[in-house]
C-alpha cells in the first residue's frame, strides 16, 4: 500500500482547455482516491468476482461564497478518505476484487466555479502510464488562465496505476463543473470482464449508458452516483435495478448518503435479479455492500431472454376503458389515470400512442388504500429533454384521487397477480416493482418475452408501484447538457489489459 495523500491531496482536477483531460478525484492513499478502486487478486480469468460497493456519508464543508485554502480543502478530503480508505481496507479483507465509491465522496456538491477551485487537480490520460504515488508531482500543462473543470471518475489498477478515467457529461445542477465537448465512452478490461463507467444522471440518457452495453457490450457497469431519490418511479435502488435488468449487465451503483437530501440507495445488480442493496433514511452511516457477480452475465444460465416489449400489448383487444378516466402528475408530467376499483380485473389506460393493460387479482381490496393505473408518453419534467413512456400500477397517497402520482411510503395492500404491458414505441424499457419501506421484490417477479411484467412465486409484499418505466431516446430534445446522438458520440476507449499481481486482501486503487 502506498500513502502519498500529502503531496498528492486534490480532488477533481482541471483539464487544460488544449487537451480532453479529464478531472478527478484525488488520493491520499490510492484506494481513497479513485472514485473507483480496483482489487485483483487472481491472475487467470475468472467466471465470477465478487464486487464491493460502499455507500458513503460525506463530511462537507462549510457554505462559504470565497474559495477556501488548499489546505484547508485537503484537510476535509483527507478526513473523507480515512474513512474511504478503512471501507476499502475491510473490502479487501472480505476478498473484493472491485469496488466503487460514490460522485462527490470526499467535498460534497454545493459549490460555485470559484468555491470549487482549491479542490482540483489535474488528472492526465490514463494512456500516460501515471502512478500518483510514485510520480506526486505530475503537473499540468495547463496555461495558467486557461482550464475546464470537469466532475470525472478514474480508475487505479492492484499496482496504483490510473487506467481509466471518465468525465461526466449529463450534469444535473452543477453550475461548478463544465460539460465535455461530447459524450465520451470509456471501457477498461479485467480478468473478471470488460467495463464501463458513467456517472449519475448519465443513466437516464443514451450516450454514454446505452452505447457502452449495446455497442462495446460491457459485461458491468461501474456506476458513482449522487442520487437524489424520487418516488414513485426514481427511487435509487428501483430504478437502478431495473436499469441492469432492462439492459442485461451487472451495474454496481455507490450512492453518497445524506438522508436530508433524500440521498441513498446503493446495490450489486444483475440482470436477473439484485444481488444486493441498501437504502436506510434513519441513520447518517455509511454501508459497504459485497456480493459474488457473474463476469459475464450474457453467457449465465440465468441470463434474461431477449424481450419485445410491445408484442403481447399489441395483438390483444384492449380490455374495457373505464368512464372515470382522469388526469394526474407524477412529478411535473401529466399522466392518464384510471381506478383499480375492484378486487380483481383487466384495465386499459391510453394517452396518444401508449396504451397500458393490467390483469390483477388483489387479496383484498383495503378500505382506505386506492391505487390507479397510470399512462404517460411524452418529453419529462421541467427540462423537456427525455422523452418517457411510462405504464404504472400506482398507490396513491390517500384516497383522494387528486394524490395518485404523489409521494408514499407504506401500503397495506397484497396482491396475488398482476400482468402490466405496454404498446410500446421503444426496446428500451425497465421494469420496476417497489414494496412498501421501498424494499425490492427480488424473485417475486419477472419480464416474459412478450413484454408482460408479472409476478411470480406466489403471494406479493403490499405494493408502491409496479411500473414499465421506457425511454424513447430518438424523440429526447436537446438537452441541457447538449446535444446527444449516436453520431456526434466520441469513442475514447480505453482498452487496458491490466497488470495482475496476486495481492492478497490487500487494497491497491
Amino acid at each position: 500500500m502506498c500513502v502519498c495523500r500529502a503531496q498528492l491531496g486534490v480532488v477533481q482536477e482541471l483539464v487544460p482547455r488544449s487537451h480532453l483531460t479529464l478531472a478527478m478525484i484525488p488520493s491520499s492513499f490510492q484506494a481513497s482516491v479513485a472514485v473507483f478502486a480496483q482489487i485483483i487478486l487472481h491472475v487467470s480469468a475468472l467466471d465470477t468476482f465478487r464486487a464491493a460497493v460502499y455507500e458513503h456519508a460525506v463530511i462537507l464543508p462549510n457554505n462559504t461564497e470565497t474559495p477556501v485554502s488548499q489546505d484547508d480543502a485537503l484537510l476535509l478530503m483527507n478526513k473523507n478518505m480515512d474513512i474511504l480508505e478503512k471501507a476499502i481496507k475491510q473490502a479487501a479483507e472480505q476478498g473484493a476484487q472491485i469496488i466503487v465509491t460514490p460522485e462527490d465522496a470526499i467535498y460534497g456538491w454545493k459549490f460555485t466555479r470559484e468555491t470549487i477551485f482549491p479542490y482540483l487537480e489535474y488528472i492526465p490520460d490514463p494512456q500516460v502510464n501515471w502512478i500518483p504515488c510514485q510520480q506526486p508531482h505530475r503537473g499540468s500543462t495547463c496555461p495558467p488562465s486557461g482550464y475546464y473543470q470537469y466532475n470525472t471518475n478514474v480508475v487505479y489498477d492492484t499496482q496504483g496505476k490510473l487506467v481509466a478515467r471518465y468525465h461526466k457529461y449529463h450534469l444535473y445542477s452543477e453550475p461548478q463543473f463544465d460539460v465535455p465537448e461530447k459524450p465520451e465512452v470509456v471501457t477498461f478490461n479485467t480478468t473478471f470482464g470488460r467495463f464501463g463507467i458513467f456517472t449519475c444522471f448519465d443513466i437516464l440518457f443514451h450516450d454514454p449508458a446505452v452505447t457502452l452495453v449495446k455497442d462495446f457490450q460491457v459485461d458491468t457497469v461501474l456506476f458513482p452516483t449522487a442520487w437524489m431519490n424520487v418516488l414513485p418511479l426514481l427511487t435509487a435502488i428501483e430504478f437502478h435495478s431495473a436499469w441492469a435488468m432492462g439492459m442485461g449487465v451487472n451495474l454496481l451503483v455507490a450512492n453518497t448518503h445524506h438522508v436530508s437530501l433524500r440521498m441513498t440507495g446503493s446495490g450489486i445488480y444483475a440482470p436477473h435479479s439484485p444481488k444486493v442493496y441498501y437504502y436506510d433514511k434513519e441513520t447518517e452511516l455509511g454501508k459497504l455492500l459485497l456480493a459474488e457477480v457473474d463476469s459475464h452475465p450474457r453467457i449465465s444460465p440465468t441470463y434474461p431472454t431477449a424481450v419485445n416489449w410491445s408484442a403481447y400489448a399489441t395483438t390483444i383487444k384492449p380490455f374495457p376503458v373505464q368512464k372515470h378516466t382522469f388526469g394526474g402528475f407524477i412529478s411535473r408530467d401529466e399522466f392518464n389515470f384510471t381506478e383499480l376499483f375492484e378486487n380483481a380485473g383487466n384495465l386499459t389506460v391510453c394517452q396518444k400512442e401508449l396504451c397500458c393493460h393490467l390483469s390483477y387479482r388483489m387479496l383484498g381490496k383495503e378500505e382506505n388504500e386506492v391505487y390507479v393505473l397510470g399512462a404517460f408518453t411524452g418529453l419529462h419534467g421541467r427540462r423537456r429533454s427525455e422523452y418517457w413512456q411510462v405504464c404504472t400500477l400506482v398507490k396513491c397517497k390517500s384516497t383522494n384521487l387528486t394524490t395518485c402520482g404523489q409521494p408514499v411510503e407504506t401500503a397495506l395492500t397484497r396482491f396475488e397477480m398482476f400482468s402490466l404491458s405496454g404498446t410500446f414505441g421503444t426496446e428500451y424499457v425497465f421494469p420496476e416493482v417497489l414494496l412498501t419501506n421501498i424494499h425490492l421484490a427480488p424473485g417475486k417477479f419477472e419480464v416474459l418475452n412478450d413484454g408482460r411484467l408479472v409476478n411470480k412465486n406466489g403471494l406479493s409484499e403490499p405494493i408502491l408501484t409496479v411500473s414499465l418505466f421506457g425511454r424513447w431516446y430518438t424523440k429526447d430534445a436537446l438537452s441541457i447538457s447538449g446535444g446527444t446522438s449516436n453520431a456526434a458520440t466520441t469513442y475514447l476507449l480505453i482498452f487496458t489489459s491490466l497488470m495482475i499481481i496476486a495481492l492478497q486482501n490487500t487494497v491497491m486503487v
